[in-house]
């Protein structure tokens, strides 16, 4: 498993409550830009229309060696999840403050792209800064160790 992009803004600014693993629907040139690692996911989310989940505002860079029919950098992606799951996720959705967010994208040892999400709640001001307190203390302890 080769991961790609990590979204490091999730663990800061969510509560990550409960994660899956989906497949994406990409083009020829998108996945050569992929495994070129050349991915932001950044400001990006997802959204489930019925039985459909699509991200939005992931940024794969062009190919530079693609022609004319290179991809779009920012175009809606649907991803391939299993119906009860969908259901799942949307029935967790419809309570207020829980988002669907993606966490990292890794190309599998089958040679697929995978995308984790995650249904996250948003963190106040002060559980960021506590956010912020556990690491300062976890990197302190790890200084010590050495």
């Amino acid at each position: 498993m080769k991961i790609v992009a990590r979204n490091k803004k999730a663990n800061y600014e969510y509560f990550l409550l409960d994660k899956y693993e989906a497949g994406i629907v990409l083009t020829g040139t998108e996945i050569k830009s992929v495994v070129d690692g050349k991915v932001s996911l950044t400001d990006s989310y997802v959204t489930i229309d019925g039985t459909n989940a699509t991200i939005l505002g992931m940024h794969i860079a062009r190919y530079e060696n693609g022609n004319i029919w290179n991809h779009e950098e920012k175009r809606p992606r649907n991803l391939l999840l299993h119906k009860k799951e969908i259901l799942k996720i949307s029935q967790k959705l419809k309570d207020s403050g829980i988002t669907l967010i993606p966490v990292c994208l890794y190309i599998a040892n089958n040679g697929k792209a995978k995308l984790e999400i995650a249904i996250a709640k948003g963190k106040h001001n002060y559980d960021k800064r506590e956010s912020i307190k556990k690491r300062d203390i976890e990197r302190n302890v790890r200084e010590e160790r050495w």
